[in-house]
């Protein structure tokens, strides 16, 4: 069964105040741009009547869109205000990084899979959002562009990558999942001069970080 674009937006508006703000997500920044923002732009078409539902969805090669949810929880830990240069680590399919690109001010984004992230480009083009979007190992980060007052990393790692925390501008912070498979939390790291502070909050599951300081060996080398 085809969903019109009007019972989408309707689905829009019950995710955020059912599944966001109904569960304790109170950025209205934050909120408003989940509002705004087309999740079923991010999906193939077959899967267009579950964009809003508060579950991962499959975007090919062995990845997922996370959950709504997720993603609000980690935009809510980043405290972004509109200020800040952002680097998010696993672009995917796109949609936490058009996110980001309306709630800061510079958005550089990483992706491993070539495939995933030319489709991102062309989705963030069509919705007119402005990002680059590099395809190497995120793990290491993105010097060039740093430092950054926020870092969001859209895969789980068995430990932080110390290349994004020396990454951080002082004051920001880094949200990540950390931990075993399948027994993850978010950690939330923040950069105070020379000192960093770790402060754990939700349970969570997400793929693997691959790259040189994630699972496995060294991601895609830089062209």
């Amino acid at each position: 069964m085809n969903t019109t674009a009007e019972e989408l937006r309707a689905e829009r508006e019950r995710m955020v105040e059912e599944q966001l703000a109904g569960r304790g997500i109170a950025d209205g920044r934050v909120l408003a741009a989940m509002r705004r923002l087309p999740r079923e732009a991010f999906i193939d078409e077959a899967q267009r009547i579950h964009a809003y539902e508060d579950r991962p969805l499959s975007i090919g090669a062995g990845q997922t869109i996370s959950q709504p949810w997720m993603v609000a929880r980690m935009l809510e830990l980043a405290h972004l205000d509109g200020s800040e240069r952002v680097l998010e680590i696993g672009a995917g399919s796109g949609y936490a990084t058009a996110l980001l690109v309306e709630l800061a001010s510079e958005v550089f984004a990483v992706e491993r899979l070539a495939p995933l992230a030319s489709a991102a480009r062309t989705r963030l083009r069509a919705l007119g959002h402005d990002c680059e979007i590099g395809v190497f190992d995120g793990t290491e980060g993105w010097s060039e562009h740093a430092p950054y007052d926020a870092i969001l990393v859209a895969a789980g790692a068995p430990s932080v990558p110390p290349m994004l925390v020396n990454q951080l501008a002082d004051g920001g912070r880094l949200v990540i999942p950390v931990g075993p498979r399948g027994d993850q939390r978010l950690a939330v790291i923040t950069r105070n001069g020379g000192e960093h502070h770790l402060a754990w909050d939700t349970a969570c599951t997400f793929v693997d970080l691959v790259g040189r300081h994630g699972w496995g060996g060294p991601g895609p080398a830089r062209a």
